[in-house]
């Protein structure tokens, strides 16, 4: 029986499946829906595809948990440095995404767990827009991280705020789709709270390229200054803004490694 090898990480509750490339199956999507499945398969929000390259330590490829392609996660990126970092020993990684070569800069390692600095690259905010859903009319800023986000603050977090960011995520406005961002806040300038919902995924427990657009959004809105710790139900992540790049950091850990089975 044929296998592919796979290790599992794990940033803020944010997991990811690593897989070298050159075992790409034929069907990649549908492979990616299997061995993410959280019942029949290993369990993961998505699959980075690893790829040697020239010029970068590597390239990687985004794979949603439902099969779709997506150009960057920043959790995803960071729990590749740190399989890096834990097979060669570097402390300095450039990863080639879909959205650009990205820097990632270890701060702090115990054991399995690594934390890392990601230099994210500019965000473009746009104006706050008005979205007509089924429920009333929502207001949110859109951000592109490399990805796209629509960012909604709220004094709290509605409790049907998943079936809401669902719609947002149906809106033709977003013909490439969107990862939907409900911030609140948390007491300072300088703090955050965040529930996310990803294209292709669903609820997370984090995102990394959606706390830089919640952060990135909040200071253009007045709301926060820079540096910002995002509060998620998986864990805390930091963004900075050092001019107009922006800088995400938090924790990746490394969970298992093991081998799926093809039938």
């Amino acid at each position: 029986m044929r296998t592919i090898p796979f290790v599992k990480a794990s940033a803020c509750g944010n997991d990811f499946l690593l897989i070298d490339g050159a075992l790409a199956p034929p069907d990649v999507a549908d492979f990616t829906r299997r061995i993410c499945d959280r019942h029949e398969g290993v369990g993961a929000d998505g699959v980075e595809w690893m790829l040697p390259h020239f010029s970068a330590d590597l390239e990687i490829r985004l794979i949603n948990a439902d099969g779709s392609a997506a150009e960057i996660s920043g959790n995803g990126t960071r729990c590749v440095a740190a399989y890096v970092c834990s097979q060669q020993g570097k402390e300095r990684i450039s990863i080639l995404t879909g959205a650009g070569l990205k820097i990632c800069s270890l701060t702090a390692r115990r054991d399995s767990e690594y934390e890392f600095e990601i230099e994210m690259g500019e965000a473009v905010v746009e104006q706050e827009v008005p979205l007509a859903l089924s429920g009333g009319e929502v207001r949110g800023i859109p951000v592109s991280m490399g990805n796209p986000h629509f960012v909604i603050f709220v004094p709290e977090f509605p409790g049907h705020w998943q079936a809401r960011s669902a719609e947002i995520q149906r809106n033709p406005r977003f013909q490439q789709g969107v990862n939907v961002e409900w911030v609140a806040p948390a007491g300072s300038k300088h703090d955050l709270r965040a529930r996310f919902f990803e294209r292709g995924v669903g609820e997370t427990l984090s995102s990394g390229t959606g706390s830089c657009a919640a952060a990135v959004a909040a200071i253009a809105a007045g709301r926060a200054q820079s540096p910002v710790k995002v509060q998620a139900p998986g864990g805390t992540q930091s963004v900075r803004m050092e001019g107009s790049k922006v800088f995400l950091r938090g924790p990746a850990r490394l969970v298992c490694e093991g081998d799926f089975f093809l039938s």
